[in-house]
């Protein structure tokens, strides 16, 4: 039988194998991505106009309007978001039912045609009042900025319940019972106990919600609505350079998700921290038994 010795083993050289596959693909990415570059380069593209209508008026009005509806859509999905995720979590049959209904309704047109119902809303209710008083023309309220908010704030309602539902049903049910039993209602237990726990969970989605909402205020632009897309194709329609114009709108897009991606790290950071270390207490405490049956 062969023996090495100890010595023998540190004089040994560890080889990495050689991972072909990863540099093929890198090679083809990175060609790829040359040729890409190349052809926009030599393309028929005027990088002049991209420059100078960077920073246009008309342009920045597109983007600060862009991020406006953003927010308030978001803020109006979250609010609506957590109250539908508490109803559907209800033990009463008739608030479950409403929740269940507004999630399938809204999760299943497609946000463009919400738009376009809110929008042209005054066809089929030229007024609206309270009982018959205070009675408005309903194309005087429904203007482009409140049927786009509707539209999306309303549909994204529907997406963040389930979001706000899995990431109370991710925390254990022990500590709902736990707060109950030193005096907390159900409902001060959710807001004080489960759903700041749960924000681990919730908050990545969320904030791929809140990306994907900088991209669908775009569809506004159906309904006039002056967004980054519509600023630009008002540009556009005056000095026939389309296709710099709409990279104008894609540097634009790309800036606010940047900075919305960052953001969404350090919240993320901040609602995770002492996760880590505590599974890693958790695991040794697991361990420690097994340890011992062993020794």
């Amino acid at each position: 039988m062969l023996t090495t010795s100890s010595g023998e083993y540190n004089q040994l050289t560890i080889v990495k194998p050689v991972k072909y596959a990863n540099h093929i693909g890198a090679a083809i990415i990175v060609i790829a991505l040359a040729f890409i570059a190349n052809a926009f380069w030599k393309g028929d593209i005027a990088w002049s106009y991209v420059s100078d209508n960077l920073l246009e008026h008309k342009v920045l009005s597109g983007v600060a309007n862009t991020i406006v509806m953003t927010i308030c859509a978001m803020l109006l999905g979250i609010s609506l978001g957590v109250v539908a995720a508490l109803m559907r979590m209800s033990d009463n049959v008739v608030l479950r039912t409403v929740a269940v209904g507004y999630i399938w309704l809204f999760r299943g047109t497609p946000a463009l045609l919400q738009l376009l119902l809110w929008f042209n809303l005054a066809l089929i209710f030229p007024t609206i009042s309270l009982f018959g008083l205070f009675p408005i023309r309903t194309v005087d309220v429904m203007t482009p900025f409140v049927a786009a908010l509707l539209g999306l704030g309303i549909q994204q309602g529907a997406y963040t319940a389930e979001v706000v539902r899995a990431g109370v049903l991710s925390i254990d049910k022990g500590q709902t019972e736990a707060a109950q039993s030193v005096g907390m209602t159900k409902l001060r237990a959710m807001f004080s106990i489960v759903l700041p726990q749960a924000m681990r969970v919730i908050v990545p989605p969320i904030g791929n919600e809140t990306i994907g909402m900088v991209k669908l205020t775009s569809l506004a632009s159906v309904i006039q609505f002056a967004e980054v897309l519509r600023s630009v194709e008002d540009v556009y329609y005056v000095n026939s350079r389309v296709i710099e114009l709409l990279i104008v709108a894609a540097i634009w897009y790309m800036i606010i998700v940047t900075v919305l991606s960052i953001g969404q790290l350090y919240i993320e950071r901040h609602f995770s921290r002492g996760w880590g270390r505590r599974v890693h207490a958790e695991a040794v405490a697991d361990a420690a038994p097994i340890a011992e049956e062993q020794q």
